[in-house]
């Protein structure tokens, strides 16, 4: 009996979720390997566990999860999302599988980590403090000067826990509702990751890659807004062209960072701000991009970071030939993200119709139906929804986002 190749994917959870079916087309199985013995309950929703081959859950040790992987003798193994990097590296290090080896291992999930790497390449970066205790991070907010900084979890995903402090009384707030709790990740917060507010628009880059040749997939700037006592809530996403001044300026500087955390193969989700002073790294997650941006990407150019991926594992001659080859935008695209003004349940968005008869409208990513709990947006989990918008016309597609976003208010929502 002829068994088809195996690829190994650890915490296929968001956009990973893709992969399994896209290797059954490729003519490979998938297994799947759960980094913690319950799946985080931000992505339960998300795991579609009927299109694995097999499942193999983590409990510590790694000498018993490689011999169980080794079973099934993958060709392949990577993450999903940021919880299965760390394990992903040990996993295809010890397999002898392409890997990004387990040297830079935690600088890519620690975020404290990852700058201090950063700027020990001589790359520039973020002024930051680790603080497992108050004084500590008083202390660096004296000293440091500015009025606004943000503080965050060490080892997060999805702008959990992030916070826009400007006084040492929202420091300490912010201390005081990190320090001893859980993170979206199910992991302990020991300790919080304080540092400067960059000023500038913040964009992604994402990347994929083959020993050591990065690919640019796509790059987006991002929109924020001020609203439900969040400052910089994440509003949506611009698809732009690869080639720019601005894009110039962030690629260069994303290979860097890359090369400065051991990024040498695989996906990698690059988050930035362009600053007066030059790009400023915000974090690298060596997984591919979340939100099912790679999604729309897809329908915008034709393919996406999820299939650049499996050619740098399992198709390496189709990455080399096409790696030169710049991507090119066949219809403009924008992900805008609603914003549900309260909590409560959803009886019905009353003016979805509107929406939809947007000329540029592709699709709905619906998160919260009528009848669901409905959250306040405050963070990534607590979108309601998130809108495709496509259209040939640059002009046409940023006035349906304009039009979008005026929709998105409290006539948007019944909430009981």
């Amino acid at each position: 009996m002829v068994t088809n190749p195996t690829v190994a994917i650890v915490d296929a959870y968001s956009t990973a979720r893709y992969f399994a079916p896209l290797l059954a087309d490729r003519g490979y199985r998938c297994v799947h390997v759960q980094s913690t013995p319950k799946v985080p309950t931000v992505y339960a929703p998300s795991f579609h566990g009927e299109d694995f081959a097999a499942h193999v859950v983590h409990t510590g040790s790694h000498a018993e999860t490689v011999s169980a992987v080794a079973a099934y003798t993958p060709v392949a193994l990577f993450a999903g999302i940021e919880s299965g990097v760390e394990l992903a590296d040990e996993l295809s290090h010890r397999l002898g599988l392409r890997s990004n080896g387990t040297q830079h291992s935690s600088a890519r999930r620690n975020k404290f980590q990852m700058v201090e790497t950063v700027k020990a390449a001589g790359i520039p970066g973020t002024a930051q403090v680790l603080a497992a205790d108050q004084d500590t991070l008083l202390a660096w907010y004296a000293e440091f000067g500015a009025s606004r900084v943000v503080i965050k979890p060490v080892s997060s995903a999805g702008n959990d826990g992030v916070f826009f402090c400007e006084s040492e009384a929202d420091v300490l707030n912010a201390f005081g509702k990190l320090v001893d709790t859980d993170s979206a990740l199910d992991l302990r917060n020991n300790a919080v990751l304080a540092q400067e507010y960059l000023l500038g628009v913040e964009y992604y880059v994402n990347t994929v890659s083959l020993e050591g040749t990065h690919y640019v997939c796509d790059i987006h700037s991002t929109r924020h807004l001020n609203v439900n006592g969040v400052r910089d809530l994440l509003g949506g996403s611009h698809l732009l062209p690869r080639r720019g001044s601005e894009q110039d300026q962030l690629v260069a500087y994303t290979f860097r960072v890359l090369d400065a955390l051991g990024v040498r193969n695989g996906p990698a989700h690059t988050e930035l701000k362009l600053t007066e002073h030059g790009p400023r790294l915000v974090e690298t997650g060596a997984r591919i991009c979340g939100a099912d941006l790679p999604v729309l990407v897809d329908a915008a150019i034709g393919e996406s970071q999820l299939e650049w991926t499996l050619d740098a594992y399992i198709q390496l001659d189709r990455f080399a030939e096409r790696c030169g080859q710049d991507y090119r935008i066949q219809r403009h695209a924008v992900c805008v993200n609603m914003i549900s003004p309260r909590s409560g349940t959803l009886t019905r968005y009353p003016t979805l119709p509107e929406l939809q008869a947007l000329e540029s409208y592709h699709d709905v990513l619906m998160r919260v139906r009528p009848g669901d709990p409905i959250t306040q947006t405050t963070n990534d989990f607590s979108y309601p929804m998130l809108v495709h918008l496509l259209n040939e016309s640059p002009a046409a597609l940023l006035r349906d986002y304009a039009t979008a976003r005026y929709l998105d208010g409290d006539g948007f929502y019944d909430i009981a």
